[in-house]
């Protein structure tokens, strides 16, 4: 079946860098585009950035545009997120999800994990 585990989340200090792993499988990776989302504390989950299946394309949310870069290496079957500048305000948990670029996301979630900007 279809599995998602995210890692690499922590605390880290503003300004700070973090790179989160999303790692894929039981499905054709190369075959589908996939995403990162978070959710913020009392927030609803929010899309961070998608990348097609071919990797040419990317998109981001408007509040992480510049500073987080998402990326994906077929052969491992991963997806990052490359995470800097980081501010208090994203803290979150971050999901990674089997798809992109649609009206909503998939029904394939990841776990979570935890990212905490804090001083």
């Amino acid at each position: 079946q279809v599995q998602l585990v995210e890692s690499g989340g922590g605390l880290v200090q503003p300004g700070g860098s973090l790179k989160l792993s999303c790692a894929a499988s039981g499905f054709t990776f190369s075959d589908h585009a996939l995403s990162w989302y978070r959710q913020r504390p009392g927030k609803e989950r929010e899309l961070v950035a998608s990348i097609s299946s071919t990797g040419f394309t990317t998109i981001y949310a408007d509040s992480v545009r510049g500073r987080f870069t998402i990326s994906r290496v077929d052969a491992v079957k991963t997806v990052y997120l490359q995470m800097t500048n980081l501010k208090p305000e994203d803290t979150a948990v971050y999901y990674c999800n089997r798809g992109g670029f649609g009206p909503r996301p998939s029904d394939y979630w990841g776990q979570g994990t935890q990212v905490t900007v804090s001083s």
